[in-house]
C-alpha cells in the first residue's frame, strides 16, 4: 500500500535533544509486568545478593524472555507488590556500561562470533531480544524464527517517545556495527532501514554511515505520524503478515542493544526515556536503569499538580496507574498531561484554542501555528458521530472509521468484519481528530479482540466435532 493519511502534531513539552543522567537512586523498583511481558517465573530468592545482569525473573509465555538486574544489590521480593525491589545498590561503573569490556566475554557471546544460533541466544540472555517484535502484530518474536523481512526505523514520530535523532547523535558507528551484527545471522535477508525524507545534515550522515552496506535498503518516509509505525511500514513495503515467517521490526534502541550484547557481551539494562508533555517544566531525555522510581524521574521536572503520567506517547500510550512505581523494560517515554477537573465556559468552542482543531472549525481557525497545550479534559461534551469524514482523511489504513463505528453501535459484527476493522493500526489519529470526541481507537481494539475470541471459539468447536466424528 502507499502511505496515506497521517497527521503532524505539534504538542507542547517537546523534549530537548539533551540527554541527562539522573542521580543514582537509593533503590530500584522493577515491575514484573509491562505491555507485552508478564514475568511470572521468579528466578531469584528473597534476600539474595545479585550482580548486574543476573536473571531476576522470566516470562514463560514469551520464550522465557528474562528480566535482568540493572544493578548489583540485594533483592526484596515482598517489599512492593508486582515489583522486584533491589536495595543496597552498589556503585555502578559507567564506563563499563558504555561499552568498554572488562574481563573476558561470556562463553555464549564468544560462541556467537561464528554461530548464528548462539548469537540469538546471546541476544535473549542479555536482554536485547525484547526490542524485536512482529511488525504486523507487535507480538514478541520467536528467537528461532526466520524473517520474511526486517525493518529498522531511525524515526520515532509519536509525541513523546525517545526520538531517533537524539539516540543516534554521536553514535552512528555503534549503530552501523549493530546493523552488521544483525546481518550476520540473517544471511541474505536485506535490512530495510527507514530514514526521514529530508535533506538535513543529520539525515545525510545516516545515509553516509550505511552507504557501503549492500544489505541495507534505505526507505525514506515523510515525518508524519504514524509513518514510523512498523505495521504501516510493512504494508507500505509489501511485506505480508506470515505467522511462520514474520516481519521483524527493530527500533533504533534495539540496534544499539544488539551492538552492546554482541560486541561487548554486556546486559542491556539501561533505557533512554523521553520526559515530555505540556505539564513538564523541563522536557528532556533521561538515561536511567530499568526500575528507576517514577516519582524520582518526575521530581523537579513536572510543574503542575495534579498530573496524569502516560507510559509512552499520547496516542498509543497507557495511563500509568498508582500501582506502577518503577520504569518497566518497555517504556521509551513518559508523557505528562495536566489533570483538568474544572468545567470551562463555552467549552464546546475551546478545542481549537489550546488544541488545534483538525477541521479548523473552532477557535484554532483564527490562530497561527502553535504548540498544543493538551490536557486530560474533553473540552466539551460527547456527541454522536456527525459523519464529517475527518477520521477517514487521516486514517493510514485506508478504512472508514466512521462507518465501522456505526456498525459497532448497531452490533452488526459481520458488516464490521467486511469493513476491515482488522486493518486498523491502532494509531489513535481517528480519535484525535474526531470533533464528537468518540474514542474510536478503543472501540476498534475491543472489536478486534472480540472477533478474534469468537473465531477461536468457532475453531475449537469445529475441532471438537471432528474428534467426535
Amino acid at each position: 500500500m502507499k502511505l496515506r493519511g497521517g497527521h503532524s502534531i505539534r504538542l507542547a513539552g517537546r523534549p530537548s535533544s539533551e540527554i541527562r543522567d539522573l542521580p543514582a537512586p537509593s533503590r530500584l523498583l522493577i515491575p514484573l509486568r509491562s505491555r507485552r511481558f508478564h514475568m511470572t517465573e521468579i528466578r531469584v530468592e528473597d534476600g539474595r545478593k545479585v550482580a548486574a545482569g543476573d536473571v531476576l525473573a522470566s516470562d514463560p509465555e514469551n520464550f522465557r524472555i528474562p528480566l535482568l538486574a540493572p544493578r548489583a544489590g540485594t533483592v526484596r521480593l515482598e517489599a512492593l507488590e508486582g515489583h522486584v525491589v533491589i536495595e543496597r545498590l552498589e556503585p555502578f561503573d559507567v564506563e563499563h556500561f558504555d561499552g568498554s569490556p572488562a574481563g573476558g566475554m561470556p562463553s555464549h557471546v564468544e560462541a556467537a562470533r561464528s554461530d548464528p544460533t548462539a548469537k540469538r541466544r546471546a541476544l535473549v540472555e542479555l536482554g536485547a531480544w525484547q526490542f524485536f517484535s512482529d511488525a504486523h502484530s507487535g507480538a514478541v518474536l520467536d528467537p528461532s524464527s526466520v524473517p520474511s523481512g526486517v525493518i529498522v526505523s531511525t524515526i520515532h514520530l509519536e509525541p513523546f517517545v525517545a526520538r531517533g535523532d537524539v539516540q543516534l547523535h554521536g553514535r552512528l558507528d555503534e549503530f552501523a556495527r549493530g546493523l552488521e551484527h544483525l546481518q550476520n545471522f540473517l544471511e541474505y535477508q536485506p535490512i530495510r532501514l527507514v530514514v526521514p525524507d529530508l535533506a538535513t545534515p543529520f539525515a545525510k550522515e545516516i545515509r553516509e554511515a550505511v552507504a557501503g552496506y549492500a544489505f541495507v535498503q534505505l526507505v525514506a518516509v515523510p515525518l508524519r505520524y504514524p509513518f514510523d509505525h512498523a505495521s504501516v511500514l510493512a504494508r507500505h513495503l509489501g511485506l505480508p503478515h506470515d505467522l511462520e515467517h514474520p516481519v521483524w521490526a527493530i527500533p533504533t534502541a534495539g540496534i544499539f542493544a544488539v551492538d552492546r550484547a554482541l560486541t561487548f557481551g554486556r546486559p542491556v539494562t539501561e533505557r533512554l526515556v523521553s520526559l515530555g508533555g505540556p505539564a513538564v517544566d523541563e522536557p528532556v531525555h533521561v538515561r536511567i536503569p530499568v526500575g528507576y522510581p517514577i516519582d524520582d524521574v518526575l521530581a523537579n521536572h513536572v510543574c503542575r499538580e495534579p498530573a496524569r503520567v502516560v507510559s509512552g506517547g499520547v496516542f498509543s500510550g497507557d495511563a500509568m496507574g498508582e500501582d506502577r512505581k518503577g520504569l518497566d523494560t518497555e517504556t521509551a517515554g513518559l508523557t505528562v498531561l495536566a489533570e483538568n477537573r474544572s468545567r470551562h465556559l463555552f467549552g464546546f468552542a475551546r478545542p481549537g484554542w489550546s488544541r488545534r482543531s483538525y477541521g479548523r472549525t473552532f477557535l484554532s481557525g483564527i490562530r497561527p501555528t502553535f504548540a498544543e497545550s493538551m490536557n486530560t479534559a474533553l473540552q466539551g461534551e460527547l456527541r454522536p458521530c456527525i459523519a464529517c469524514g475527518q477520521c477517514v482523511d487521516v486514517c493510514p489504513a485506508g478504512i472508514m472509521p466512521n462507518v465501522i463505528h456505526k456498525y459497532l453501535y448497531a452490533d452488526e459484527i459481520e458488516n464490521t468484519i467486511d469493513a476491515r476493522v482488522d486493518l486498523c493500526f491502532e494509531c489513535g489519529l481517528c480519535s484525535y481528530v474526531c470533533p464528537s470526541k468518540i474514542d474510536l481507537r478503543q472501540q476498534f481494539i475491543d472489536a478486534k479482540r472480540a472477533i478474534q475470541e469468537e473465531l477461536e471459539a468457532i475453531a475449537e468447536a469445529e475441532a471438537a466435532l471432528e474428534v467426535e466424528a
